[in-house]
């Protein structure tokens, strides 16, 4: 998320409103937003409904939860709740008319959009 805001002012003067969602809890959300400085919306999505809606929401297994406690990465207190989904990331350009234009969905959460290929993405949905 943080990578978008390079590209957030050149959105914006194409029309485009940048808006990101967390797995986080709005408390944790507001921590993330102060932390970074951020200016796009991020809304919390700790229940999942926005991830199973867009089909990213996977769960994790007992194996990953005890892989993640080992980090200190605490799936349940991050998100409030006990159901130990996460979305898997991505990124969706949608149209005025509700649809989505353009997808990026990747389960490896280290290799994410490069945000000039979103913004290439972008204008070239706007032409269309």
């Amino acid at each position: 998320m943080v990578q978008l805001r390079e590209i957030e002012s050149e959105l914006k003067n194409l029309g485009m409103q940048l808006l990101a969602i967390s797995p986080d809890k709005p408390s944790k959300v507001m921590e993330t937003i102060d932390k970074h400085k951020m200016s796009f919306i991020l809304l919390s999505d700790s229940d999942t409904v926005a991830a199973r809606s867009f089909r990213v929401a996977y769960k994790l297994d007992d194996q990953t939860l005890a892989e993640f406690k080992k980090y200190n990465i605490d799936v349940e207190a991050a998100s409030g709740q006990n159901h130990h989904m996460l979305p898997v990331p991505a990124v969706f350009l949608v149209g005025t008319n509700g649809l989505i234009q353009f997808e990026y969905v990747n389960p490896d959460y280290k290799v994410r959009l490069d945000p000039e290929l979103l913004l290439a993405a972008a204008k070239i949905m706007l032409s269309s």
